[in-house]
């Protein structure tokens, strides 16, 4: 049967399955499945669950809603979960029996985050609502147009939009009495992590310094439930959370960092023992970031997995990122660490843990695989494939698989990269070059399922991706030093991939090649074109080009551009030194900007500034501005303008190159 290439419509075919959790007897697991509904331009999910026996599977919830977070009880009788099927997330409990769901909470601002106590007859959540603000308080069904006023720095969100007077608290439900309380009231916004396994105390983080402008904090706590004793775990100031509690309440494991290099710091696991209050950094001769930082546009639902303990209360298991890889580590709480899952592709972004059976259940994507679930006998490394959901979808498909590659970069530090062929490629043909820069700085490309690169390689073009200095994955001096130095050697890692891409691969077209990126990425094409010719075609994507204005406008403007650029206000000569729009000049591309409309992390007056620009200087340029979207469109944006965004992207590069 004839294969064909991934579309942009492949937007719509595509499923992804997210936050896998093991049933206490560990005999099953439910899921979450999400997809793109071209008719509703919405997408939905679904909650599933599979036999770990016999690998079927059983679809538990319909229509067309949202739902996220499931949650088994610790009977195994019930599972939570949170759905919109209201209008607003509300928090659900369904029989494992079957039946219909039960809305457990009516709550007019919504809630997230399901946390059982162990006696499985309560659940914690999050809510947002302002100081001493009841659960049942009906809002206004219709409300004027007023003015907003703020006195703060952080006034806006990328996320939420202009902030209100509510913040994010912990609350707690009777599932008896459907009794709501509250357990935090303040100004403060809380973080909720774990309930300790004797039911007695709540794990949460929070930031109580009074000057919130300047204060980047995430101190974590325990707060027990009955005395209202609020005890602080971190003896160092820092950025900490995901806490989870050894079965025996002896130990607290916690994620966080120092703040040594601010937002390019390393997370670190740390270890608190409760009896003593000493808390140790485990991971500390690690340096691999912990988490998961890949980049993927075909993950959907996923949520942090943070620490997992073995029954043994002395072993745990958790995610770093390494070189393009996210790894499944092992960790003993005398020192020991050492990986549990490491293939030479893949890109696990969830699991869970049956310590008993010793079984790990995880979601993995691969480059040419989107996520599905795998278990992993711990014992023997047996790694199995459980679903296949995306099978019928990828048989019809001609997938390009990436070829990986190491190459000298700035100050002869090894760099690593990625080439797609195109898909259908046939030897002896040219063809044209698109180069991806990734966003962050601080995130990674890799190992990983990627729709938009299957989509130009199905287009005729080779990939090529990398990661310069500023990505995660290879150290913390690597990661750091884009510092204070942009537009320099990360500059010199791409351009320098770009040549051994060249001398490497001798079907790639030296006279057709493109770039494209988004977010830093964005900002880094939109560098590029002001400093080389050797591009033919450019699309920039939610970027920075000033960053005078970005310092006041975005949310996180004036302490990025303090961390990043090294520089404020009283330094424009510096803040303009980095700025592409400085060099619109010499900049000859042609250039596609996209920009969405409510993107308040890289607002759009960045990419009207550079437009602008471009056309004073009577370049070639196109700005196409997508409404109602925010800055992460590409990922999860509405689905139509996805699509439009792709097209767009495809038709640019198809017009110049």
């Amino acid at each position: 049967m004839l294969k064909t290439g991934i579309t942009i419509k492949d937007l719509y075919e595509l499923k992804a399955v997210s936050d896998p959790r093991l049933s206490p007897s560990g005999e099953e697991a439910v899921f979450i499945q999400t997809i793109l509904n071209e008719e509703k331009n919405d997408y939905f999910s679904t909650l599933h669950s599979i036999s770990l026996k016999d690998q079927s599977t059983r679809q538990w919830t319909f229509g067309e809603q949202k739902i996220s977070s499931p949650r088994w009880s610790p009977d195994g009788r019930s599972i939570a979960f949170i759905s919109n099927r209201s209008g607003v997330n509300q928090l659900y409990l369904l029989s494992r029996n079957g039946g219909e769901a039960e809305a457990v909470t009516n709550c007019p601002n919504g809630v997230s985050n399901p946390v059982w106590s162990p006696c499985g007859g309560k659940i914690a959540f999050s809510i947002r609502l302002e100081k001493g603000e009841a659960f049942d308080q009906k809002e206004v069904e219709e409300e004027k147009l007023k003015p907003f006023a703020t006195t703060s720095m952080k006034y806006k969100s990328d996320d939420r939009g202009f902030e209100d007077d509510r913040y994010a608290q912990v609350a707690v439900v009777d599932l008896g009495t459907k009794e709501v309380r509250r357990v935090t009231d303040d100004e403060n916004d809380y973080t909720l992590h774990s309930w300790s396994p004797d039911g007695n105390y709540l794990a949460f983080a929070t930031d109580k310094n009074e000057d919130r402008d300047f204060s980047f904090q995430s101190d974590l706590y325990i707060f027990h439930l009955e005395t209202r004793e609020c005890k602080q775990i971190n003896g160092e100031q820092g950025y900490y959370g995901e806490a989870s509690w050894s079965p025996d309440c002896r130990h607290l494991a916690y994620i966080g960092h120092k703040r040594e290099y601010e937002n390019a710091t390393h997370n670190k696991i740390w270890i608190h023992e409760v009896s003593s209050g000493h808390s140790v950094c485990l991971t500390e001769g690690m340096d691999v970031a912990i988490g998961d930082y890949l980049n993927s546009d075909s993950i959907q639902g996923s949520s942090q997995t943070g620490i997992k303990w073995s029954k043994d209360n002395e072993s745990f298991y958790f995610l770093a990122s390494d070189a393009g890889n996210t790894v499944l580590y092992y960790a003993h709480i005398e020192g020991a660490i050492y990986p549990a899952l490491l293939q030479e592709e893949q890109h696990v972004y969830g699991f869970d843990l049956d310590s008993g059976r010793q079984i790990i259940l995880v979601s993995m994507s691969k480059p040419a695989e989107p996520g599905e679930l795998y278990t992993l006998h711990v014992p023997t490394g047996e790694l199995t494939k459980v679903t296949d959901v995306n099978r019928d979808w990828l048989a019809d498909r001609n997938v390009s698989s990436p070829e990986s590659f190491m190459f000298q970069g700035a100050k002869g530090w090894p760099v690593q990269g990625w080439m797609m062929k195109p898909a259908g490629y046939e030897e002896g043909k040219k063809y044209p070059l698109v180069v991806e820069i990734h966003g962050g700085p601080h995130t990674m490309y890799g190992n990983t399922f990627f729709h938009e690169f299957q989509v130009l390689s199905s287009s005729g073009y080779v990939v090529l991706y990398v990661n310069p200095r500023g990505s995660h994955g290879y150290g913390q001096e690597f990661v750091d030093a884009v510092r204070g130095d942009y537009g320099g050697g990360d500059y010199e890692d791409i351009m320098r991939a770009v040549d051994y891409a060249l001398g490497e691969y001798p079907f790639i077209d030296e006279n057709r090649l493109g770039v494209t990126g988004g977010s830093y990425g964005g900002f880094m094409t939109n560098w590029i074109i002001g400093h080389s010719d050797r591009f033919k075609a450019a699309v920039t994507q939610r970027s920075i080009s000033n960053w005078i204005s970005f310092y006041g406008v975005s949310d996180i403007g004036y302490y990025f551009s303090e961390w990043q650029i090294q520089s404020d206000l009283g330094d424009i000569e510096t803040l303009w030194k980095h700025s592409p729009l400085a060099y619109v000049k010499n900049m000859n591309t042609p250039l596609l900007i996209l920009h969405s409309e409510k993107d308040y992390r890289c607002p759009i007056e960045q990419g009207e500034q550079l437009f602008i620009a471009l056309k004073r200087e009577k370049k070639e340029a196109r700005f196409v501005r997508f409404p109602e979207s925010n800055h992460h469109l590409s990922r999860t944006g509405k689905p139509s303008l996805r699509e439009a965004r792709l097209q767009e992207i495809v038709d640019w590069f198809g017009e110049y190159l």
